[in-house]
């Protein structure tokens, strides 16, 4: 899909940065290439702090890839990637996650045998418990830590909608709880930035409320909350910005009605 049929408020050239203000993360010109096909072509892109934008586009956009380059599973083939603006592309994932970049992935990843309240508390780092010298020379400092671990995880669950199941398995949890929980994860792992990929898809429709409340709050937290969502009605219920991808690129940018309301988008993505 080109540019034909987009007016010049959401047209947006992929070799352009959109300025606003309280930038978190900055891409530049990022590329990504897979044989013959760029999944990544040369996309520039901001996301700013307390703001939730959204990324849509048909299947194969490439917007998880996008993710996967500014999580670090994936290095561009060329371009920068900057967080607070520190330059971030060529680090490990880990690294990444510890400077405060958070993902949630299709597939929630909790551990399942074990309480809501410990796949929280297991999630806080630099835990003194986690050295078993320490446990013997410093039991009461690790004692102490443990207990303020617990009482900020309890309120990390009741600020998701957890709190009275903390004592409930990951297991026994539904599909839209455990992606709940893996938010709370994140929180207690210091995330500033939240990669939502997908987090409506196969959640009952209760739950999507719960879920779409809990975005907005932690934008309203003044965290960096950016959702690839293929349902438009979650788009324009919570995104403050969208871009439109296609064919590796940044096709469109503005607010979700100016997007979702422009008949190029709609016939390329929604068919209609």
């Amino acid at each position: 899909m080109g540019n034909t049929g987009l007016n010049e408020l959401q047209t947006w050239k992929a070799k352009e940065v959109v300025s606003v203000n309280g930038v978190t993360i900055e891409c530049c010109n990022l590329t990504k290439t897979f044989g013959g096909l760029k999944a990544v072509d040369d996309v520039s892109v901001t996301f700013e702090a307390g703001k939730v934008t959204a990324l849509i586009g048909p299947n194969g956009a490439g917007k998880t890839t996008l993710f996967h380059l500014i999580s670090g599973f994936l290095r561009p083939d060329s371009g920068q990637i900057f967080y607070r603006g520190r330059r971030i592309d060529g680090l490990p994932p880990w690294r990444i996650a510890q400077m405060g970049i958070g993902r949630l992935f299709q597939d929630v990843r909790v551990f399942g045998k074990l309480s809501a309240l410990d796949n929280v508390r297991v999630a806080f780092r630099k835990q003194s418990g986690e050295n078993p010298l320490w446990t013997v020379v410093r039991r009461l400092k690790v004692n102490r830590e443990e207990q303020t671990f617990t009482e900020e995880a309890k309120r990390l669950l009741q600020f998701v909608g957890l709190s009275e199941l903390e004592n409930a398995l990951a297991e026994d949890l539904s599909y839209g709880q455990q992606k709940l929980l893996t938010i709370a994860r994140l929180l207690a792992a210091g995330a500033d930035v939240f990669l939502l990929d997908e987090p409506t898809a196969g959640v009952n429709p209760e739950m999507v409320r719960s879920l779409l409340s809990l975005i907005r709050r932690l934008a309203e937290e003044g965290k960096t909350v950016v959702v690839i969502e293929h349902n438009m009605n979650v788009v324009m219920e919570i995104a403050d910005w969208v871009f439109f991808m296609d064919e590796g690129q940044i096709i469109a940018f503005g607010l979700p009605e100016e997007v979702l309301g422009d008949r190029a988008v709609r016939t390329a993505y929604l068919g209609i």
